[in-house]
């Protein structure tokens, strides 16, 4: 990717159970740049910030669009992590290909609801559905499920989060 294009605002949630276990989703489709690669495909959710939005508020935006989840209650964040998108061919038209990659915040939340509260394939706020699945995961195992050049955010995020695991 050029180094002459923008990184995307994004914010990331990790989600806690009560057991210390977070909320990964399995993406059913690639997305332009955000390509998966089989038996990496899976990844917390995450996603782009609007223009003047709350970066707390993008958090929770995202966590419901993504999971109808709203039963969360805040943790804490990590500061700034990036990531570089690998080569895209595809049509430039694509809302990220002016992007070189994304800067993403991480939200660390606690699930305060029922499991029957996570429903990833229903679209809510005009989006798509991007996972097919979801299960809970132990926060240190997550880095090896996504797609490698998201790894070291992963590694970072796992590492920063690790007390509230417990």
């Amino acid at each position: 990717m050029s180094t002459e294009k923008p990184y995307r605002p994004n914010v990331g949630i990790a989600l806690f159970n009560a057991d210390g276990r977070v909320l990964i989703g399995h993406r059913f489709k690639g997305d332009g740049p955000e390509i998966i690669l089989p038996g990496l495909d899976w990844q917390m959710p995450q996603g782009g910030v609007d223009e003047g939005e709350d970066l707390r508020d993008a958090a929770l935006r995202e966590l419901w669009e993504e999971t109808s989840v709203k039963s969360a209650s805040y943790l804490g964040e990590t500061d700034w992590l990036t990531y570089e998108f690998p080569p895209y061919d595809g049509p430039q038209t694509h809302r990220l290909a002016k992007f070189r990659g994304q800067r993403q915040k991480w939200f660390a939340l606690r699930f305060t609801g029922k499991d029957d509260e996570i429903d990833p394939l229903t679209p809510r706020n005009g989006q798509p559905a991007e996972f097919d699945a979801w299960r809970w995961e132990r926060l240190d195992r997550v880095p090896d499920v996504v797609v490698p050049f998201r790894r070291h955010v992963y590694s970072a995020v796992a590492q920063q989060f690790a007390p509230f695991a417990n």
